[in-house]
């Protein structure tokens, strides 16, 4: 998951230049947005009712987002908490603290609804979106948990041939496959558990 700077970082990149923002206009125009997805879905989402929604002109809208694939991307962003930044101590404490905030997103109703429509919504019918939803806002924060995998490697914590990719997916995997299947209880050691097993698996052998 991304940074607090990640976050402003992909919100900035999809803005347009203008006025000074207002914090209350972008606010609103982010939870209107999010409430719009949530009733219409992408095909029902529209600048100009969403603007209106805000309570904001639709020129205020404009300048921050250049239209509706923007305006998306930057609320989807605005869902998912920032993740801490690596502390460059042991690989097990860095990759349960980013886990634990995963887990803690995929355990709310609203970021599981809307995550699952986006999902849902035949990816092909927009292309550019999804591929910039993972760029802007997955991909970074994938890199954030395969720097942590590099480190472990360089440092001797992890095999030397261990596959990042693999174990990136089966442990962002994991946490939002328990909360879609409710596979197991929702205890507080989960996060733990599942960061000590597959560390098992690459550790130096």
């Amino acid at each position: 998951m991304l940074t607090g700077r990640d976050v402003t970082e992909a919100r900035d990149a999809v803005r347009r230049p203008g006025r000074p923002r207002s914090e209350r206009a972008d606010r609103a125009i982010i939870d209107a947005a999010l409430d719009t997805f949530a009733e219409r879905g992408i095909e029902g989402l529209h600048c100009e009712a969403v603007a209106a929604r805000a309570g904001v002109g639709k020129a205020t809208l404009y300048r921050r987002f250049g239209g509706k694939e923007d305006l998306l991307v930057a609320a989807l962003a605005s869902l998912k908490s920032p993740l801490p930044e690596p502390r460059g101590g042991p690989v097990r404490d860095d990759l349960t603290a980013m886990l634990e905030v995963m887990a803690r997103d995929a355990a709310d109703p609203r970021f599981v609804r809307l995550f699952a429509m986006l999902h849902a919504d035949p990816g092909n019918r927009y292309p550019r979106l999804m591929a910039r939803y993972l760029e802007t806002v997955v991909e970074p924060r994938r890199e954030m948990m395969r720097s942590v995998l590099r480190r472990g490697i360089a440092t001797g914590e992890l095999r030397a041939d261990a596959d990042i990719e693999i174990a990136l997916l089966a442990l962002s995997g994991a946490v939002v496959a328990r909360q879609k299947e409710h596979a197991l209880p929702g205890d507080s050691t989960f996060v733990a558990r599942l960061v000590d097993e597959l560390l098992l698996g690459l550790a130096p052998r």
